[in-house]
């Protein structure tokens, strides 16, 4: 085949068979370009196909030696600078991804479709996941992962206004998203902190550049009997540039550079300041203003439970505790109840403040918001200051009501 138009008809059928397989989407590669960088990998891969389509077979060959000269084990790139290689010269070939019958071939198509799905696509400038109702000014970042589109978003915290300023490929576990119990293979659904950082020469060579360890399992997870641990956000076996979407035992995976540039992002350990991770079944994107609404509401009734405590008022205070309400450590709505009169009855004066307060409303549990503050409690006899995680449910009839407390 040395007619240039067959070559352009057979790139333009190899194209085809890439769109239609979810792997290419120029709107979306633009959009990764942007916030990923054009030297990322992601975005000279774009760039390659986008020289393809456009039959400019030089240029995506020479793109594509450079990218696999930095990344030589990428294999969706290896694989495409065969194609453009073959779509130069003239060679009549098809397409080798059509194999699907080849385990590995079948985990890089399960890869593209995840990568390049049109409806991954970054969200228009200025929607945020609308489970960030509030971030504390403390927290720099936030860390949210769409498990069911393979997609993680690094969004900046300037004084409450947010934005997307990066965002990676990431695999999860083999068998999909929603833990419950130690060993079946899922990757959980939650709010959680990253406690600590592991270098490469601390591990074994399967976590790559390193690891964030999570803290699975949350004040929640524990209320529902989840089971497991160990589950972190970590890199790849040095052999491969990216691990298949589904392919971990519930861990959170990235290629080695995106683990690194999200580790300069992150604040690890117990500080007030420690970036939230939020593993989410799906993400919601809203425009900023759309969720001033809960955010006001539920800022009024913290508020009310925070003036109610410190006046001593204390029947009404604990009006703000659902029936079913439970605390970390086992007490139910009427021993709580009990401890509590018997300890304000015991009170001339309180003070509270709430400072540092967060707000998020819980990945796949409808209804349900997290709030996170400093907790700095006076009284006559005894001084404190903590974390508080306090899980909101709201009610039938509308009304807010914690049903879990935690002090930390």
């Amino acid at each position: 085949m040395n007619d240039r138009g067959a070559r352009r008809r057979l790139a333009a059928a190899l194209l085809a068979w890439f769109t239609s397989v979810g792997f290419l989407n120029l709107a979306q590669a633009a959009d990764t370009a942007a916030t990923a960088g054009v030297d990322h990998p992601e975005a000279r891969l774009a760039a390659a196909i986008d020289a393809m389509q456009d039959g400019r077979y030089a240029i995506a060959t020479e793109t594509l030696r450079k990218l696999l000269k930095d990344q030589p084990n990428f294999r969706l790139a290896q694989l495409l600078y065969g194609q453009a290689l073959a779509l130069r010269s003239g060679a009549c070939i098809g397409s080798p991804l059509a194999d699907d019958e080849d385990p590995k071939l079948r985990d890089l198509l399960a890869e593209y479709r995840v990568r390049h799905d049109s409806q991954r696509a970054l969200p228009p400038p200025g929607q945020v996941p609308a489970m960030l109702l509030k971030l504390s000014d403390e927290l720099r970042h936030a860390v949210v992962v769409d498990l069911s589109k393979g997609r993680t978003y690094v969004i900046e915290n300037d004084h409450g206004s947010l934005r997307t300023i990066r965002n990676f490929y990431s695999g999860i576990g083999r068998s999909g998203f929603g833990k419950q119990s130690e060993g079946d293979l899922r990757t959980p659904v939650g709010i959680y902190r990253i406690t600590g950082w592991m270098s490469d020469d601390a591990l074994p060579p399967l976590y790559g550049a390193g690891a964030l360890p999570l803290s699975y399992s949350n004040s929640w997870d524990r209320a529902l009997s989840r089971t497991g641990g160990g589950i972190w956000l970590h890199g790849v076996p040095p052999e491969t540039y990216v691990r298949a979407p589904r392919s971990s035992e519930g861990c959170v995976t990235f290629a080695n550079g995106d683990l690194l540039a999200l580790r300069q992002l992150v604040t690890v350990g117990g500080a007030i300041s420690a970036t939230p991770v939020i593993l989410a079944d799906s993400v919601d994107w809203q425009p900023a203003a759309n969720l001033a609404g809960d955010r006001e509401r539920l800022t009024r009734t913290i508020e009310g439970w925070r003036s109610r405590w410190a006046a001593l008022d204390t029947e009404a205070y604990l009006d703000h505790y659902a029936k079913d309400f439970r605390t970390d450590d086992g007490l139910d709505k009427a021993a709580f109840t009990d401890y509590k009169r018997k300890v304000n009855a015991g009170k001339r004066r309180i003070e509270v403040g709430v400072d540092d307060l967060s707000l998020f409303a819980y990945p796949g549990e409808p209804g349900l918001v997290l709030a996170q503050f400093m907790q700095n409690y006076r009284s006559d006899n005894f001084t404190s200051s903590s974390r508080k995680d306090q899980y909101w449910r709201r009610q039938p009839d509308g009304q807010w009501k914690i049903v879990r407390e935690l002090n930390r």
